[in-house]
């Protein structure tokens, strides 16, 4: 189904039917409270990468932090774009931690924070319902990750400003080299999974 404005934030039938919650609103035009929830929902997403860590000794798994609550923004706004507006709040949240002298993630998740809004928007623009919504986040997660391994493989080869941290090139590569893609593919279905149904309610 096409959105049904063709501005910015405009409404995404196939988001709206597929949600799990309530979308908070049904109107070709956003509202306050709509933009409101995506900057929450962004901010979350910047703090729960800050804040969060399950030591679980993978590569890649920040980027679950940063899904997820975009897509329960998605949920409750399921706009075109939203992704942007999302991904801006939570850049814009870890800045701002920054700032304050908070100890801020590795170049691959701040990379995750940055890429993954705009990459669900994108790959959104070709799903829908059933197996197309869900491989939307899939592959937007995957291609975050691959982009964010590719910034800490280089920032952890060249020892950039001291970002190498953790283990050596040689004993991280191999592992970080599958952890990235398998944690972004993992990240888009659980939370296409939580926050959407497979088939459309109507």
């Amino acid at each position: 189904m096409a959105p049904t404005h063709l501005g910015l934030l405009a409404l995404d039938p196939s988001l709206s039917a597929t949600s799990r919650l309530g979308p908070l609103s049904g109107r070709a035009t956003a509202r306050g409270r709509e933009v409101a929830a995506l900057l929450v929902t962004g901010a979350a997403a910047g703090l729960l990468t800050t804040f969060v860590d399950f030591r679980l000794g993978l590569p890649g798994h920040h980027i679950l932090f940063v899904v997820f609550p975009l897509a329960l923004g998605f949920a409750l706004v399921p706009r075109r774009t939203a992704g942007t507006v999302m991904g801006a709040s939570a850049v814009a949240t870890v800045a701002g931690l920054g700032a304050a002298g908070a100890h801020l993630p590795g170049p691959g998740a701040l990379a995750g924070i940055a890429l993954v809004g705009p990459l669900l928007d994108l790959a959104l623009r070709w799903g829908g319902a059933g197996w197309r919504l869900y491989g939307a986040f899939v592959v937007a997660g995957a291609a975050t990750n691959v982009l964010a391994f590719l910034v800490r493989a280089t920032t952890k080869y060249v020892g950039m400003g001291g970002m190498g941290g953790g283990r050596s090139f040689a004993t991280w590569l191999p592992v970080a080299v599958w952890t990235y893609a398998l944690a972004g593919v993992l990240a888009g279905l659980l939370s296409a999974a939580a926050w959407f149904h497979f088939r459309s309610r109507e």
